[in-house]
């Protein structure tokens, strides 16, 4: 694999860190506000709800794209960017009108300027914000049953109906953070790229995880100037890190700028980064992959060792204990 592609491969595993270290920084801060989403985060029909919601909304997006409603998208998107960074900036902000200017600084950046790194830096605010929100709504049970449905829908949308192939087509011309955007040369830019590509180019070349820039279709993919990978990639591993951390019984290891980590949500941050080792050795395969099978298998797996190897009982360490 070339130099460039490890670089590229390097950036990526950086933001999914800062996603990760962002959303356990952020657990305690987002718990002491009251942003916990959820009556009964134990409650495993709340998983069930939210993935209704992903399938609905990806409906919704695959409509708009076929009815050109395309700028619609584009607006959500960047309003929840900017709602989402608000989230961030006011728990880590003493002054709330601060917090209120820069999330709009996030959000009128997208509009204007979105080259790969403003979305990077949105996608990076928006992934750790949201696993925040999503690890202190969703407990242990909630959080592995999501992290398992999700793991086998992406699988399915990817290998079998590809329409999250049609989704990932359809959000590149709209440069929102939906994507991360991980350039293997520094002279990339997004605002110069030209998605417009034949379709069948666009099925063999592209993914969840690494939708090629427009290269010929025989290219081989490290030799890209970007690769592409979901947002979601980053945020839903991310849940398990954050639900561990928060619902665990396991003990702090004891770091200030952590507090609620622990070694169950450490060792599901490791099983993260294992998975993100073979997703990414798969992508420059060149073939579509699925991303969400390898990184919340990761996750779940470390996330289950850590808590053996910290003592807490495996009914309890599963969620189960309520219910038996």
């Amino acid at each position: 694999m070339p130099r460039r592609a490890y670089r590229g491969v390097a950036l990526a595993a950086l933001i999914f860190f800062v996603v990760q270290v962002g959303a356990l920084a952020l657990v305690p801060t987002f718990f002491e506000q009251g942003y916990q989403t959820v009556e009964d985060p134990t409650d495993p029909t709340n998983s069930l709800l939210y993935i209704g919601a992903i399938i609905g909304m990806t409906a919704f997006m695959l409509a708009a794209f076929k009815y050109d409603l395309d700028q619609l998208i584009r607006v959500i998107i960047v309003f929840t960017s900017g709602l989402l960074s608000w989230y961030v900036f006011a728990a880590i902000l003493p002054s709330g009108l601060l917090a209120i200017g820069l999330s709009a600084a996030v959000a009128i950046a997208l509009l204007v300027y979105p080259e790969w790194y403003v979305i990077d830096t949105a996608g990076a605010l928006m992934g750790a914000g949201a696993a925040g929100l999503f690890g202190i709504s969703f407990g242990l049970l909630p959080a592995l049953v999501l992290l398992s449905v999700l793991a086998v829908y992406d699988a399915i949308s990817v290998y079998k109906t590809k329409h999250m192939l049609d989704l990932a087509e359809g959000v590149m011309d709209l440069r929102i953070p939906v994507v991360l955007v991980i350039p293997t040369t520094w002279s990339y830019s997004l605002l110069d790229d030209d998605f417009a590509r034949d379709a069948n180019d666009v099925g063999e070349n592209a993914d969840e995880d690494g939708v090629d820039d427009g290269a010929d279709a025989d290219a081989d993919p490290a030799d890209r100037d970007a690769f592409f990978i979901g947002l979601g990639d980053a945020v839903m591993p991310t849940v398990m890190v954050a639900s561990a951390a928060f619902f665990s019984t396991a003990p702090s290891l004891g770091i200030a700028a952590l507090p609620a980590l622990n070694l169950p949500a450490l060792l599901a941050m490791v099983g993260t980064f294992v998975g993100f080792a073979a997703l990414m050795w798969a992508v420059m395969k060149g073939r579509a992959h699925a991303g969400l099978p390898l990184l919340n298998g990761g996750a779940i797996g470390g996330y289950v060792l850590g808590s053996v190897a910290a003592g807490v009982p495996l009914v309890s360490a599963l969620g189960l204990a309520p219910y038996l």
